[in-house]
């Protein structure tokens, strides 16, 4: 109870933080924008569904979106589809992100792994206010323009083992749907039935990613690999509209398709970097694609129920800062996060987004884990008594609780190998 006052105490302080020196930081990092504006990209804007492009809000914001190589929680949706099998416990979350001119961004998550099985869904809908005026200055028209993405996650991790943790291998299968409110006649500020249809857009894709973990001068004690590389390809697919034009269908805007590699490095237990980059594909002319965009990310864990998060990003001329937090409530993890978002305006524009999910269970896999550790050290003991046939007994049940503990199977092959070579001493004997 004193750690969860402690975090919700924290976390009230840090939201205040951000709030009260947004202003301020924004003169600041306005000023590092200016070295940036030479490499604006002339091809910005030419792709349908730009919501695909949003961040849902998060951790993954806060580390500047550099989660290619990363996405140890539920926002590897919009990264790299393999890491859901890799997950080390079920999310359940809700996303809410205050973007810019009016605009707002709500997701709804689930993730789980089961064994080298990952599954996911989400849901997300960006919508910003519509207004449509007379020649007069009248509203004539108001409702919401949105763009609304449903996804399903299936992955696996191919070759799982103890010292080699696996090739992870994984698919997003996405639909989109632009809805565009109707609009009026400009002879008589009527509504023209339809109208908004015909404008409406569906788009269908999938994203496809790999990821591998690995230790690499790991200088503390952990099952976890310090080392993540991944590979994703995202939103390979088409959009249509003419919906309300009596089946008239048309090939809309190219998709914001990219290609991302991305790597994560735990240089201590409670410190890691990120690093990210990505480069958009328009599929229907290469010519036209979109410049790189770049991303770094640091991440400090002060204690268990509490991390720290600051991140930078690089899109055309104009980058991106932010800052967040993240504090953990028994089986609650909450986010918080700030942006200084230099990308969609020439003029410093800040957001707030927010997030809460729940942990569910791991399957029982930590609890193997342990009762792996247990039976492995009971068949340590029992050998250096000279028990080797109880230490085998020992070893054989610690694999029956998991088939990859592989220094179990070598101690079993290492007495196998010992009493063959005893045997074989034995014949020769015999023979003399």
């Amino acid at each position: 109870m004193m750690a969860s006052k402690k975090g919700l105490l924290t976390a009230a302080l840090l939201t205040l933080f951000f709030k009260a020196y947004a202003l301020d930081l924004t003169d600041v990092f306005h000023s590092l924008s200016n070295p940036f504006y030479s490499m604006v990209d002339p091809n910005e804007g030419l792709t349908s569904f730009g919501s695909l492009n949003i961040p849902c809000g998060g951790r993954e914001e806060s580390l500047g979106g550099a989660f290619t190589g990363l996405c140890d929680d539920i926002c590897f949706f919009d990264y790299n589809p393999a890491a859901s099998c890799l997950l080390q416990k079920g999310e359940v979350a809700v996303f809410h992100n205050s973007w810019i001119a009016d605009s707002n961004m709500e997701t709804l998550a689930w993730a789980d792994r089961y064994n080298d099985l990952g599954l996911g869904a989400k849901i997300k809908c960006f919508y910003v206010p519509f207004t449509e005026y007379n020649y007069f200055g009248d509203r004539v028209a108001a409702n919401y323009y949105s763009e609304t993405t449903a996804c399903v996650n299936i992955s696996y991790n191919f070759f799982h083992g103890y010292y080699f943790k696996g090739l992870a291998l994984g698919a997003n299968l996405k639909a989109s749907w632009r809805s565009v409110p109707d609009y009026t006649n400009n002879e008589d500020n009527s509504i023209i039935k339809g109208s908004g249809l015909s404008q409406s857009s569906l788009g269908v894709m999938a994203d496809f990613g790999a990821m591998l973990s690995f230790d690499v001068f790991k200088n503390f004690a952990s099952r976890e690999p310090n080392l993540r590389v991944g590979v994703s390809v995202l939103n390979l697919g088409i959009a249509m509209t003419g919906f309300g034009s009596q089946g008239k269908f048309q090939i809309d805007d190219p998709l914001p398709t990219a290609a991302a590699v991305g790597a994560s490095y735990r240089l201590l237990k409670k410190l890691a970097f990120c690093a990210d980059f990505r480069q958009p594909l328009n599929l229907q002319d290469f010519s036209k694609s979109g410049k790189w965009s770049a991303g770094i990310g640091v991440d400090f864990t002060v204690t268990d129920y509490l991390e720290l998060m600051a991140g930078f990003r690089l899109q055309g001329a104009n980058p991106r800062f932010s800052l967040g937090t993240e504090f953990k409530i028994k089986r609650f993890i909450f986010d918080i996060n700030y942006t200084l978002d230099l990308t969609s305006s020439l003029n410093p524009v800040n957001h707030f987004s927010l997030s809460a999910r729940v942990a569910f269970g791991d399957h029982g896999r930590k609890q193997r884990q342990e009762r792996c550790d247990d039976l492995y050290t009971k068949g340590l003991d029992e050998y250096a008594k000279g028990n080797e046939d109880a230490a085998v007994e020992y070893w054989e049940a610690a694999l029956k609780e998991d088939k990859a503990w592989t220094p179990a199977q070598r101690w079993i092959d290492t007495v196998k190998n010992s009493h063959k070579l005893y045997e074989r001493v034995l014949d020769i004997q015999s023979l003399d």
